[in-house]
């Protein structure tokens, strides 16, 4: 006799950045955001340090942008925010996102190089996201540079450019000296007037989490970008299923502010839990209507990675060479949200005929014993990306036999797990003191050799295992204990305090 009636999501009008008729009636002109893309060392970085004239790339592993990095950028009088989008395969998902926040990509092929993979990624997610591009054909100063081969690629990749009669603007720079940099800001301010760029400034914040990280001094922090609205300390908000309340706001540089418009990229202190890349941020008016959304939001987190649910990598690639397992689970922590998800996305690409891997549990921090559980449960391996491990995690994983790897640079990781799925790791030494006994006499036995009159200090010493005679802290000789007696019988082992004769094989 109950009719069935549907529950709407609690709070899905908050998550849409889409501005209805009514948010544009008060709109104003906003600055673009623009994203900068292309193919690992093609000078992406080295373009946005020139613009910003800060130099970022000297500070980054390898040289390779690990993070996402919002700037604002002020050039005749006008706004501009740049997003600077890692260049490495890995970095699709962060690169995707990067693109969907996005009104104008700039495209920075190298001339010396032409168009290599990651840039065609570039190009179909510019496509996809239907955002206009300005190529960018950089290190024009170089020898052997070539933008004409560059022209070439890009129209084999349907991207016609304005000097072969094509619609994509295409300026010839070098990031490095600062020719043709003017240009390029010109192009992109041409673009900028074409799209008509406008936001309420009237109405409650709402925008997109670029990328997060757990600080020491001041717990989750969030890179934001506002795409309407103005956010201001002490604004209640609500940031993927997590409340909140805005205790700071402050700009690239760690200038504190007192508020931030559309297209401000601005870091924001005051979640309770550290956010996801690309979570959407909303501010709500009414305390009470957040914690009733919070809360449910939650509720159904939990339920869902409820239904989701130690080893060694060694031990792993073993167990695959017998055909024994399918799938070899891992844990990602790392330093921030947009490298965790791309590390992720990276290992889950990697598939032997017959097993792959599966992210048990991905989040941004420091490893913990939490982690550990979780991997001893799982029979999980734990990975760390650019984070240290806990003294207490380490311990533990040491007891319950979890394998914790930690890496710098993405591809270590990515080629190491490779290697395990392919069951082709070399297995590790692990060397246990087993025993130690001092020699109180020694005897010459014909035929046999020597034999060590000792007594045992510590542990247990056991025929057949491996030992070392050490004088004064100096290795004298090491060799398999062949012979062990005790009152003329052979036996087994010898435990702590007892004393026994021992024979170690080579000793003559």
């Amino acid at each position: 006799g109950f009719v069935a009636e549907k529950i709407e999501d609690l709070g899905e009008d908050l998550f849409t950045i889409d501005q209805t008729e009514e948010d544009l009636k008060d709109a104003e002109e906003r600055a673009p955001i623009v994203t900068v893309m292309g193919h690992v060392d093609h000078g992406k970085t080295s373009l946005l340090d020139y613009i910003r004239e800060t130099s970022v790339a000297s500070g980054e592993s390898g040289g390779i942008t690990q993070h996402i990095g919002a700037y604002k950028v002020k050039y005749n009088d006008r706004e501009l925010t740049f997003l600077d989008t890692p260049g490495h395969e890995a970095f699709t998902a962060m690169r995707a996102r990067g693109a969907q926040v996005t009104d104008i990509v700039i495209l920075v092929v190298a001339a010396d190089d032409a168009v290599m993979p990651q840039t065609i990624e570039a190009i179909s997610h510019t496509k996809a996201a239907g955002v206009p591009m300005v190529v960018a054909i950089n290190k024009i100063d170089k020898p052997g540079a070539d933008p004409e081969k560059v022209r070439r690629s890009l129209s084999e990749n349907d991207v016609l450019v304005e000097t072969w009669g094509g619609k994509v603007q295409d300026i010839e720079i070098s990031a490095l000296n600062g020719d043709g940099i003017d240009k390029l800001m010109e192009g992109l301010l041409l673009e900028t007037d074409v799209l008509e760029l406008k936001a309420n400034y009237k109405c409650p914040a709402k925008g997109s989490v670029v990328d997060s990280r757990l600080d020491k001094g001041l717990g989750p922090v969030g890179t934001v970008l506002i795409q309407h609205g103005i956010l201001k300390i002490g604004d209640p908000f609500i940031c993927g299923v997590y409340q909140g309340k805005v205790r700071s706001i402050s700009n690239e540089n760690g200038q504190r502010l007192k508020k931030a418009g559309p297209s401000d990229a601005v870091q924001i202190q005051g979640f309770d839990h550290v956010p996801q890349a690309a979570d959407l941020f909303a501010v709500v008016e009414d305390e009470k209507q957040i914690k009733r959304i919070s809360g449910e939001r939650q509720r159904i987190k939990r339920e869902i990675e409820h239904k989701k649910i130690s080893f060694s990598l060694d031990q792993m690639s073993s167990l695959i060479k017998e055909g024994a397992v399918k799938n070899l689970p891992i844990i990602i922590k790392g330093d921030v949200d947009g490298s965790v998800e791309a590390l992720a996305e990276s290992l889950e690409k990697i598939k032997t005929s017959e097993v792959g891997i599966k992210v048990v549990h991905k989040n941004v921090g420091m490893v913990t014993e939490s982690d550990v559980l979780l991997a001893e449960a799982s029979k999980a391996v734990i990975i760390g990306f650019h984070v240290q491990v806990n003294s207490n995690a380490r311990l533990q994983a040491n007891q319950a036999g979890v394998d914790i790897r930690t890496y710098n640079v993405i591809y270590q990781a990515v080629e190491e797990l490779t290697l395990a799925l392919e069951g082709m790791l070399e297995p590790e030494k692990v060397e246990n003191s087993l025993g130690k006994a001092e020699v109180l006499t020694q005897f010459k036995i014909p035929k046999i050799g020597f034999i060590a009159g000792c007594k045992v200090l510590e542990g247990l010493i056991i025929r057949n295992g491996k030992a070392r005679i050490m004088r004064e802290g100096e290795l004298l000789e090491e060799g398999l204990i062949n012979s062990l007696k005790r009152h003329k019988d052979d036996i087994k082992e010898v435990k702590e305090g007892l004393e026994c004769g021992i024979g170690v094989e080579g000793i003559k």
